[in-house]
């Protein structure tokens, strides 16, 4: 219910959907991140999704879904694997499984299939296509990421601005990717948040932001409502209930600075 209910609400520009999933602030330096208030303060992990009934093991390890005779708009995906306290974290396996630009899924070989590991940065790219729909669910991205000898993270990536994410029950604010139109290809950059334990850790509960705030978890906030956080005010975008982690400062496709 209450992923329906984030659901509902205004249209968002592109440039202000997804930003609470990148921990890093610029992605075009090429430069190791710095770290930023999304991830600083104790953020919690990339929340999980269902695997769904697509999955194969044994995928080969490989940075590009893109074979001979593949058609559909080039899509690249790029971000850096973090743990609790934001350091980047490198030989994580990311394993990518995805619908081809038909919407089916190719259960007898390994097409739109790959697994590919963060380098010494704690980077990966993934370079595929634009995945396509069919019935039930909005456009997504399969994903299991897995820090060497840690519990795997079984989770989904979403698109902004797609119809069907107001209709599909399992979409998550959360997990939406940064998205931009380059000539006839698309970009994509998010980054995950693992539950692995790094020095300093984080806090508990997480540091309160200077000055004043009205924003408080749990509470329920209709399109137009006005908050405070940390000194500065914000509009709802959105109708949710707020929860630790959808910070008007971190959560831009919910909260816009006014």
């Amino acid at each position: 219910m209450l992923r329906a209910a984030l659901a509902v609400g205004a249209a968002v520009p592109v440039a202000m959907i997804g930003v609470p999933a990148l921990a890093r602030t610029n992605v075009e330096t090429g430069q190791e991140p710095e770290l930023t208030p999304e991830c600083d303060d104790g953020d919690d992990p990339t929340p999980p999704q269902m695997e769904g009934p697509y999955f194969k093991p044994n995928s080969p390890q490989r940075a590009s879904l893109i074979e001979s005779g593949t058609t559909g708009t080039r899509l690249t995906v790029s971000g850096y694997v973090f743990g609790r306290a934001c350091k980047p974290i490198p030989k994580v396996l990311l394993d990518f499984w995805q619908a081809d630009t038909r919407g089916n899924y190719d259960n007898v070989g390994f097409k739109m299939r790959g697994h590919q590991y963060t380098d010494a940065n704690g980077a990966f790219k993934l370079t595929t296509i634009f995945p396509g729909l069919y019935p039930g669910r909005t456009r997504h991205l399969h994903v299991k990421v897995q820090a060497p000898g840690r519990p795997i993270l079984t989770t989904q990536l979403y698109f902004p601005n797609e119809p069907r994410n107001n209709t599909d029950s399992l979409f998550d604010p959360r997990l939406l990717m940064n998205v931009r139109d380059i000539g006839n290809t698309k970009e994509a950059v998010f980054d995950f948040v693992l539950n692995v334990p790094q020095t300093p850790g984080p806090t508990d509960p997480p540091t309160q932001p200077p000055g004043g705030t009205t924003w408080a978890a749990g509470t329920g906030y209709n399109v137009g409502d006005r908050v405070t956080y940390g000194g500065v005010s914000y509009v709802c975008l959105q109708a949710h209930t707020a929860q630790q982690g959808w910070e008007p400062s971190s959560a831009a496709s919910l909260w816009r600075a006014v």
